[in-house]
Order: structure tokens, then C-alpha cells, then sequence
């Protein structure tokens, strides 16, 4: 096979959550929620000896913890929301955070998170990536 094979796979959640845009010049400086939808990409060069990266239901279990810690709150009384403007760019770069520190913990082959994408709704949406 080649050195230079990739798998990426993607799972997908969503949690209910409020938030206020401090600073925001209209109607989003008001309270107002999202279903928010978040997914997770990740990249792995290898596969276990069963031929997965690594199985679907533990992608979505480490997803599903750090969106539970969102669901049905509001935002900016969650830290680092707290201090931070709850953007969906903000919600994006903090659930990359803790879902790449989650996945470094998993025993090997591993699998490298590649991005997150936050939406708001079906019209609106980030996607957050470092490196």
C-alpha cells in the first residue's frame, strides 16, 4: 500500500444551546438560540487489525461528551464563553480543543482530528482547522 494513504472519517452530533453576541450591532446581541450541528473530521494512516481507524461509536461518544457540557445551556455562562464571545467560530475552535486533546488519549492506531464545522442552521456554518 501507499506511505501516503489517508482515511478520513466524519460523525456527526448537534446540542440546543442559547448564547448572546456581546458587541453584536443587531438583533444577535439578544438572547437567541441554535440547534447547533457540529461535525468531526477526523484522519487516520492506519487501520486496526480488523481494518477500522477506529470505530464510529467512539467517535461519537467523545463528540457527544463535549456536546453534552453545551446542551440546553446558555453558552456564555460556560467557560471560556464566559470571557469569550460565543461565535459559532469560538464554539468551533473550542470543541476542536477538547476533542484533539480526547482523541490524543486513545490507544493507537490513532486518529488525528482534521477540523470541526459548527452551523448555526442550514445556511450558516464555520469550519475550524489548525495546521
Amino acid at each position: 500500500m501507499s506511505a501516503h494513504r489517508q482515511y478520513v472519517l466524519r460523525v456527526h452530533g448537534e446540542f440546543a444551546a442559547a448564547h448572546v453576541l456581546r458587541g453584536y450591532p443587531g438583533a444577535c446581541e439578544r438572547i437567541h438560540g441554535h440547534t447547533w450541528e457540529v461535525e468531526a473530521e477526523v484522519v487516520a494512516h492506519e487501520l486496526d487489525p480488523i481494518g477500522m481507524a477506529i470505530d464510529f461509536a467512539e467517535l461519537h461518544r467523545v463528540l457527544g461528551s463535549i456536546l453534552g457540557e453545551l446542551d440546553h445551556r446558555l453558552l456564555n455562562d460556560v467557560p471560556p464563553f464566559t470571557d469569550l464571545n460565543p461565535t459559532a467560530e469560538h464554539v468551533a475552535a473550542y470543541v476542536y480543543g477538547r476533542m484533539g486533546h480526547l482523541l490524543q488519549a486513545l490507544p493507537p492506531p490513532r486518529v488525528h482530528l482534521r477540523s470541526i464545522t459548527v452551523r448555526e442552521n442550514d445556511r450558516s456554518g464555520v469550519t475550524y482547522s489548525e495546521g
